[in-house]
Parts: C-alpha cells; structure tokens; sequence
C-alpha cells in the first residue's frame, strides 16, 4: 500500500510548467492627470465616509 501512495505523487508525470514565459501585471506608468483623479476619488470618499455622518449628529 505504501508505494503505490508513493507512485501517485511522482513529479515526472505532471507537465512541466513554463515560468520564464508567465508574466504578472507589472506596475504601469501613470499621469499627473491619473494621479489627480486618485485623489479626488480618495478625498469623495472621505467626505462620503466622515463628512455625512458628521452631519447628521449635527
């Protein structure tokens, strides 16, 4: 029993994987006009998050 578990996990049967040829999302380059629009959607954000409760205990 002992060696066919050790037949079932023998690596020369799994297909070998590429990992020159995989490529991950590298960081792209941005805009001073992408980073304006970053700040403004932050800065909604907080006014949505901090601002609107503030006003209702008002």
């Amino acid at each position: 029993m002992a060696d066919h578990d050790a037949d079932d996990h023998d690596e020369s049967e799994e297909p070998q994987k590429e990992w020159e040829a995989r490529h991950t999302a590298p960081q792209s380059p941005y805009s001073g006009r992408d980073v304006g629009i970053g700040a403004v959607v932050a800065l909604v954000g907080l006014l949505i998050t901090f601002g609107v409760p503030l006003l209702l205990t008002l």
